[in-house]
């Protein structure tokens, strides 16, 4: 029987020895796939799977099916869509490709599906980072497919979203959105992130009920200039405003 090689034999590419390789592939195979596209910006939008859009709000049997859909979040889905359209369009008038701004996403329903929805119907390019999970089993309908990816290691993931990132619209979520958004703050209050990266906290009443900022300030946790390192807002304008200044400038 005639020897496999190794990069063809998946028992070792699954073994954990190979993990070092299966990172690596995490890494070279999305940057491979934007310098084809000719994808240097994007702007980026977290928030949580959970939105429901208003096909599904209206249909109250669906808020039910696969993991519950709040209606809370509902007016969340519709933002998302109509800034993501917007950034698009305002994107569409860059001559260069090199220069447009890509909607990327998580991948998956609600918030993120919102995101490439509005980016499509602006008729531009949407990508989406999205991870292997049960529940997230599946591109949505509105994402190219040569910019769909689908990542085992949660690490490698948020590396692409701050990478070519240079714009964040946080919208709200749970665990995971927390997750990236604090990361990102992170990053950028430490000077790992040394751009400018202009980012968006949507929804003041969750915010707001969720997280006490002044807190932090209070007891010396962060200095209060580390709030300037986002900008909350309840306003589609405000916040399209935010970023294309930033970007423009």
């Amino acid at each position: 029987m005639k020897t496999e090689k190794a990069y063809k034999n998946l028992d070792f590419l699954t073994s954990k020895d190979a993990r070092p390789l299966r990172i690596l592939a995490e890494y070279l195979h999305p940057k491979t796939q934007f310098e084809q596209e000719k994808v240097r910006n994007t702007i980026v939008i977290f928030g949580s799977a959970r939105a429901p859009s208003p096909e599904e709000l209206s249909d109250k049997e669906g808020l039910g099916e696969g993991r519950n859909k709040n209606p809370k979040l509902a007016k969340y889905y519709e933002a998302t869509r109509m800034l993501s359209k917007k950034l698009t369009e305002w994107s569409q008038h860059f001559d260069n490709e090199e220069q447009k701004h890509v909607i990327c996403s998580g991948g998956g329903p609600g918030i993120m599906i919102a995101a490439n929805r509005g980016a499509k119907e602006a008729g531009g390019k949407t990508a989406s980072l999205r991870i292997s999970l049960p529940y997230e089993d599946a591109p949505n309908p509105y994402v190219d497919n040569e910019l769909d990816f689908e990542f085992h290691y949660f690490f490698t993931r948020k590396f692409w979203f701050s990478y070519l990132a240079k714009a964040l619209v946080i919208m709200p979520g749970g665990f995971g959105t927390l997750d990236e958004f604090f990361e990102i703050l992170t990053l950028i209050q430490t000077g790992k992130i040394k751009k400018n990266l202009p980012v968006i906290l949507f929804g003041k009443e969750y915010w707001n009920k969720l997280i006490n900022f002044e807190t932090l300030v209070e007891f010396g946790t962060i200095d209060r200039s580390d709030l300037d390192l986002f900008f909350l807002t309840d306003s589609i304008d405000e916040a399209y405003d935010h970023i294309t200044s930033s970007l423009s400038s």
